[in-house]
């Protein structure tokens, strides 16, 4: 299996490595191979394990690891393999020069071997820089530093610019995101390159209907039922009875939702509004929370003074009740009063 070509490259990860790892010592060549995963099995082995297994320190281990690599880089096989370095420089620059770790070698092959194989080459290659894994971003990979400065910026600004519970379709995502990249070369000014910058972030994420926004945001990490339902009767754009909500999400997402789970998750959630029997709409759309009484008395807040007609009209909107409902909660001398020109108003 030596000699097995990585799916998108043009050269021997594998035997390029092994040529690399015989101009070393064999405790050197031991330790690279336990710690990257080139030997027969792809486990990675740490520090620790590793150390045990010679009687050394955890510390001393990691110095023979970065003595092993300097002395790599001076070596014949090194410059031997320049252009194997040359074609992962052209694989990330394809790429759009800055990509997560995972995206990279997952590109390159499949095959956990060989992508150890691929990562010892990255960190040994001269070429190539890394950015550390921290909160706010993914582990990645670039070559030019000037432009991966320019991506994290970009994140970091179109991150700032959106709101706790704000979705955005994902072509306004991409054109937002252009405006804050600055100066880019227009090979890069794609929306393939532009979706593979932004899941360098872990601030920015996507829910399943491909809808952007913050990734803590219960609109975006879909969690469980309610969730889901969330995003089934966003996208159906109007009230939607909890019946049809669960068949829903089981046709959207593929997911299982029980009628009585998901019944009970609606009600629980305050980004939902009762609008008439097991008819549920989002708060978002401007529904107003509780009973009728209290989007007659609501729209006289708003609107004042007005007829039996114009109320129903106005209630109508938000609730799916019969008129005769409206019209009963309006003899409610406790809250509402009907003057001489025949407009009800709020008792005070």
């Amino acid at each position: 299996m030596t000699g097995k070509v990585a799916d998108k490259t043009g050269f021997k990860p594998k035997a390029i490595v092994k040529r690399l790892l015989t101009s070393l010592p064999e405790r050197s060549r031991s330790v690279l191979e336990a710690r990257f995963g080139l030997g027969a099995t792809p486990k990675r082995v740490t520090l620790e394990a590793i150390g045990q297994r010679y009687g050394i320190t955890r510390e001393r281990v990691r110095q023979i690891e970065n003595h092993a690599l300097n002395s790599l880089k001076k070596s014949d096989a090194y410059t031997e393999s320049q252009a194997a370095f040359g074609e992962l420089e052209r694989i990330i620059d394809s790429l759009g020069g800055v990509i997560c770790e995972d995206d990279l070698l997952n590109f390159i092959t499949k095959d956990e071997s060989m992508q150890n194989n691929i990562y010892f080459l990255l960190v040994l290659g001269d070429p190539f820089k890394f950015r550390k894994e921290d909160d706010e971003t993914q582990r990645c990979w670039y070559v030019d530093p000037e432009l991966s400065n320019k991506v994290e910026g970009a994140l970091k600004a179109l991150y700032e610019g959106l709101s706790d519970e704000e979705l955005i379709p994902e072509g306004e995502m991409i054109d937002r995101f252009l405006k804050e990249l600055q100066d880019i070369n227009d090979r890069h000014r794609n929306s393939e390159v532009l979706k593979r910058w932004l899941s360098i972030s872990k601030n920015i994420g996507k829910n399943p209907l491909g809808e952007w926004g913050h990734a803590a945001s219960p609109n975006v990490k879909t969690k469980g039922v309610r969730d889901y339902a969330y995003l089934a009767v966003k996208k159906h754009g109007s009230p939607l009875h909890f019946r049809e909500v669960a068949i829903m999400i089981e046709k959207m997402f593929n997911r299982a939702a029980h009628v009585a789970t998901t019944h009970n998750e609606l009600i629980k959630d305050d980004r939902f509004v009762l609008v008439g029997r097991g008819m549920y709409a989002l708060k978002e759309w401007g529904y107003t929370q509780g009973v009728v009484r209290d989007v007659i008395r609501e729209s006289l807040r708003k609107s004042g003074p007005m007829t039996k007609d114009e109320i129903i009209e106005k209630v109508l909107k938000e609730r799916h009740v019969k008129p005769g409902t409206i019209a009963v909660n309006l003899q409610n001398q406790k809250y509402f009063k009907r003057g001489k020109d025949g407009k009800f108003s709020l008792v005070k």
